[in-house]
This record gives structure tokens, sequence and C-alpha cells, in this order.
């Protein structure tokens, strides 16, 4: 399958690339900073701004579906990358016949999310980090969404909870809109992406993705994916 991927040199979107080619996919990988990727045997790497919708109608034409990882640091200023990026996407799907979106969300989009025995992250984390310092993203993931569901494409939404390394893929778990669960492995959301270019249980719907087999110290979470890349 050619498949584009929107992001790739982000953690997530390398995760994608890699296990889209050990699976055997044609893979356009879609970057404004191509240095940290390797052309390879069914890798063609595009140097691109998601915000430029010529250099995304050039990196969809041809392909057989999309996946975007887009993803920034938190920051208390406006944050239109998800929303810019994914219009830009969807019109240029649109112009080539291109069906199948799958695109990176968040659970906090769902309001319900609260994981069960998690009460310093519901009560302390979630108000300062989800609430306070990811509002401008949080806000932009709405927008994106918006766009998404009114696109009348194939299109699945992944809300992973709060994203960690991991390696390898595990056997996470996937639910409609919101699941049960405070943490994401990058290598279990694009596990889950991948999986969806072959299944249809999440066509125009949300799929929320966690990881339950391993899990990373949350302290150390917010500072990596919070503090620390908020200060590069």
């Amino acid at each position: 399958m050619r498949t584009v991927i929107f992001g790739a040199s982000g953690p997530t979107g390398r995760q994608l690339t890699e296990q889209a080619l050990a699976a055997g996919h044609e893979v356009t990988a879609v970057t404004r900073h191509a240095g940290g990727i390797q052309a390879r045997a069914g890798l063609t790497v595009v140097t691109a701004d998601v915000a430029d919708a010529e250099a995304v109608d050039r990196a969809v034409a041809g392909s057989d579906a999309v996946l975007s990882s887009l993803g920034v640091p938190l920051s208390s200023k406006p944050i239109h990358v998800y929303s810019h990026g994914n219009a830009n996407i969807v019109a240029a799907m649109h112009r080539h016949g291109v069906k199948r979106l799958i695109t990176v969300s968040s659970s906090v989009m769902d309001p319900t999310w609260r994981p069960t025995g998690e009460h310093f992250f519901n009560y302390v984390m979630d108000p300062l980090v989800n609430r306070r310092m990811g509002r401008t993203a949080h806000e932009d993931m709405r927008r994106m969404e918006a766009i998404v569901r009114d696109s009348n494409l194939a299109w699945t939404i992944a809300r992973p909870s709060g994203l960690f390394d991991h390696p390898t893929a595990t056997r996470y778990q996937v639910a409609q809109d919101v699941a049960d669960g405070l943490f994401t492995a990058r290598a279990d959301l694009a596990a889950s992406m991948l999986a969806q270019l072959t299944d249809d249980r999440f066509v125009q719907r949300a799929m929320a993705v966690i990881t339950t087999e391993v899990r990373p110290s949350i302290a150390g979470l917010i500072w990596r994916e919070a503090v620390a890349k908020r200060a590069k």
C-alpha cells in the first residue's frame, strides 16, 4: 500500500515509518526536517511544511492512504498546526480521490476521560498540564477533529493517552471514543494506526489507544513531554 506519513520525523512518526516499512508498505515520509530520516528501499522522503497546501497536495498525489502524526510542544501561544495541517491534508485527499485518513488527536478530547485509580493525575496533573499548559494545543485538536469529521473521508481519529517511548509494540487496547487508561506507548499508537489500514472497525469513529503492559513514571513523563520539550 502506498502510504503517506505526515510528521514523519517526530517520535510517533518515526515509529509509523519504521513499522510501515517493516509491514511492506511503500512509504512517503513528509517532514520539515528530513535530516533525521534515511532514504532507503520503499521509502521516499519529502521535505515540506504541512502549512504549505501545494506541497501537501504533491505529497498526497498517487497515495492509497494518509497517516498524520503532527504534533508540537505545549505552549501558551495560539496553535494551528493540527487544524491547518489536517485541513490541507483533507483538501489534497479530496483532489486526488484518496479516501483513507488516520490522524492523531488525544484522549483529552473526550470529556469523560478520567483513568480509574489515577487520583493524582485526575485532580492535580490533568488540570495543570492538559487544561492549562496544553489548552491551546487541545483547542486546536478540537478544531482538527471537527474538520476531519466533516470531511466525508474514511477517517479514523486516533486518541492516545499520555505518550511515552517504548521500543516495541505491546498488546495494546483500543476502544471507541475513550479508553480507561493513562498511558500510550508511541509504538502501540503507531501499530494501532497501521492496523486500521486493513480494519474498518473505526472508520468514521474515534479510536482510543492505551498501553497497559508497561508504565512510565508520571513525573518523568511530565518532565520529558511538557517541560523539557518546551525549553527547546
